[in-house]
């Protein structure tokens, strides 16, 4: 159902705002605190998130040590119009506004969200999300055009991990909880004043058993977690003008992966469980020198190293389930990737006046990827149908990003500023690989596509009074063009054309009652041309390894809507907040099978998503938080799939005790116990018939634990 944009905004924005005036009077005799400032390190510069012209959600580390347990999953929801697809152990495509990834079986990678932890790319990779001793995540809302370029269409997330200590200390983590939970981590830190430095080191491990039984191998691990986080960050700085940054990374998820059953339900009956890892290692160096005339040099150099092996049973089911038929079909899939950045800003800082930054930026990124697909399929009753198959795809990829970009900003008035930035990039690429079959002829394709993009933004910013601005952006964003892979495509639908879209925003942004309120809200309406879309079908009706995947062109598209956020430290123990965020998305014109498919909206793109929280934080050591987050229906993917998910609420739960250098807490999440799905797909799998079924892969149930941390300095 379409809602009446503007008013629907509006309402909106007031079911947010308005209570919280209200309340603001009401409690006015026993004032809270002022929040903290906000800073937004996702930027060009580091700049108040009061300053940012664009809509961000910035989780810091307070929030993320409040709400969070292991991964970015567990505060997902509390950002407006950002979802994720399942289909893995963990979230690894993202979705903003509706535009993302669900998958990515065939293909090189082409992110439309791009996704930076400490500078490192891991575009694609969101599995390397863990939250352990993360310091703050940004989420910025909209196509950047000119800070990332062709890999943030939809947005940006970055992850940025805590840094060196002034002084030595520390702290020891230990966690337990139901489905076999355990973790265990360790975080030491400090000066090394004879080098004019310091040092942080940080390690976890966890692992429980997942949250799915298979039957027929009696066993309730084939879903498990096994996951390790190293952190290591060096400081150097000799004078004030100058600190080089070292980040070292290294993130192992040996993951299991059996969430799919023919019921439906947490019970699978699958007898070849497969596996979900990724190994990610990664390094950065950022160089800042402030005495470069009146501007800063910035000096950013990252290299990234990750292999995931990604597998399922690709009939769920085992023999005795499917008797008298054999039917048994496995996929498995080891991609290699490395990427390598360099990027140079030259610029000046502050908020007044004009100030002026130009930058250079080269990325270069290498995959691999080995995938075997082996079935066998014998129906004693039709022999013509039998088949058995084995296929073997190697492919090599390679792609080079070169930019240059710019940033201009002044004042037209006391109170009104105008910017202006501006991206170039040429893209260029080379693929090859090779197929082999049991029973047929091999293949192979060759691509050297390139593209020359360019993206940016403009921007109005109108302080209405100290501490409450209201903002107009404009801003294009890109996307190169690509190919598909996957073989009994049309010519026609081999490659696919680059991407843009053109987002405008208006914006509030305010910091009330002594800074005791913030409020961060925005209207969008997002233009895109030529949006790439992926849809797939299933070449073979009993064989489920050839439902492949292609992405194609529609020829136009529109998202719009809202996004809200209201944090208010109510009393000197009660801090509350609220967010909100309203989507309707649609595109025209796309072709399947030559066949131009209706109108309809995006996938994975609720039409609301919402999240209330209070925590209470007391002086004598008392620590409690409720929240709950909830999202509307959407579609799973896009057709032949037209099955819809239905709009859900999760409550999670916290409650501790913190005192100076111990704290302890029960939390619980999903506590009502709700089946809620986080991937759906629609295709023949129950022989001899191969009907099509819906089937879906459940999120989180209802989990409870205990986190205990001593801190020691």
């Amino acid at each position: 159902m379409r809602f009446p944009v503007y008013a629907v905004y509006f309402q909106g924005l007031a079911c947010v705002t308005l209570p919280t005036f209200c309340l603001c009077q009401a409690l006015s005799s026993e004032p809270g605190p002022p929040l903290q400032e906000v800073i937004v390190t996702a930027t060009l510069r580091p700049i108040a998130a009061l300053e940012v012209p664009a809509s961000v959600t910035v989780l810091d580390a307070k929030l993320l040590q409040d709400a969070g347990q292991e991964d970015f999953e567990d505060v997902a929801a509390l950002v407006p119009n950002l979802n994720w697809a399942g289909d893995t152990s963990r979230p690894r495509y993202f979705q903003i506004r509706g535009i993302g990834e669900l998958e990515q079986y065939q293909g090189a990678p082409n992110p439309s969200v791009g996704f930076l932890i400490d500078d490192i790319d891991f575009s694609g990779l969101g599995g390397a999300a863990t939250l352990f001793d993360v310091d703050q995540i940004d989420v910025l809302r909209g196509p950047q055009g000119t800070r990332y370029g062709a890999n943030a269409l939809g947005g940006l997330i970055y992850a940025k991990s805590a840094d060196p200590g002034a002084t030595f200390g520390g702290r020891i983590e230990l966690g337990a909880g139901d489905y076999g939970a355990e973790s265990v981590g360790a975080v030491v830190t400090g000066p090394v004043a004879a080098l004019d430095s310091g040092f942080r080191l940080a390690v976890q491990h966890y692992r429980d058993n997942g949250y799915y039984y298979n039957a027929y191998l009696n066993r309730d691990d084939v879903d498990r977690h096994g996951e390790l986080t190293l952190r290591g960050k060096w400081r150097y700085q000799p004078t004030e003008r100058l600190r080089i940054d070292v980040t070292l990374l290294h993130v192992q998820l040996d993951n299991g992966y059996d969430a799919w059953s023919i019921d439906n339900s947490r019970t699978t009956e699958s007898d070849q469980p497969s596996v979900d890892s990724q190994h990610s290692t990664g390094a950065s160096i950022r160089l800042d020198y402030t005495d470069v005339g009146p501007a800063t040099l910035t000096i950013l150099s990252s290299y990234g190293e990750t292999r995931v092996k990604y597998g399922f049973d690709g009939d769920w089911g085992n023999p005795i389930l499917w008797a008298p038929y054999t039917y048994d079909f496995t996929d498995v899939q080891t991609r290699d990737r490395t990427t390598q950045s360099f990027e140079v800003r030259l610029g000046t800082a502050g908020d007044h006046g004009l100030t002026w930054l130009i930058g250079l930026y080269a990325q270069q990124l290498h995959e691999s990827l080995a995938e075997t697909s082996a079935g066998l399929y014998i129906d004693p009753f039709a022999p013509a149908d039998n088949s058995d198959t084995l296929a073997l795809t190697t492919s090599r990829y390679q792609s080079r990003n070169g930019a240059v970009f710019g940033e201009l900003a002044g004042d037209l008035s006391p109170r009104l500023r105008w910017s202006l930035g501006l991206r170039g990039e040429r893209r260029t690429t080379t693929y090859h690989d090779l197929t082999t079959n049991l029973d047929a002829p091999s293949t192979s394709n060759n691509f050297n596509p390139a593209n020359d993009l360019w993206g940016g933004d403009v921007s109005l910013t109108y302080a209405l009074a100290p501490g409450e601005s209201a903002y107009l952006l404009l801003a294009r964003g890109y996307k190169a063009g690509g190919f598909n892979l996957s073989a009994g495509l049309p010519v026609n639908e081999i490659l696919f054309n680059p991407e843009s879209d053109l987002n405008t925003e208006l914006g509030y942004k305010a910091d009330l009652f002594d800074r005791r309120v913030h409020i961060n809200a925005d209207i969008f309406y997002m233009q895109r041309h030529a949006p790439q879309l992926v849809t797939g079908v299933q070449l073979v009706a009993d064989n489920p390894d050839t439902f492949v995947y292609y992405t194609g062109n529609a020829s136009s598209g529109v998202n719009y809507g809202l996004e809200s956020e209201v944090e208010w430290q109510a009393t000197r123990s009660l801090e509350l907040g609220a967010s909100l965020g309203l989507l309707q998305t649609l595109y025209r014109g796309f072709i399947q099978n030559n066949i131009v498919l209706p109108d309809r909206e995006l996938p994975n793109a609720p039409h609301w998503q919402a999240a209330v929280h209070a925590t209470w934080r007391d002086a004598r050591g008392l620590f409690a938080r409720l929240e709950a987050t909830g999202m509307g229906s959407y579609y799973f993917d896009m057709p032949p799939n037209w099955t819809t998910s239905n709009a859900y609420g999760l409550v999670n739960g916290k409650l501790g005790w913190e005192a100076s250098s111990w704290s302890a807490y029960l939390w619980g999440r999903n506590l009502f116990d709700k089946n809620y799905p986080v991937r759906g797909f629609y295709f023949g799998d129950v022989p001899p018939n191969f009907p099509n079924q819906f089937f879906r892969q459940l999120g989180e149930p209802r989990v409870w634990g205990v986190n205990f941390t001593y801190s020691f300095r």
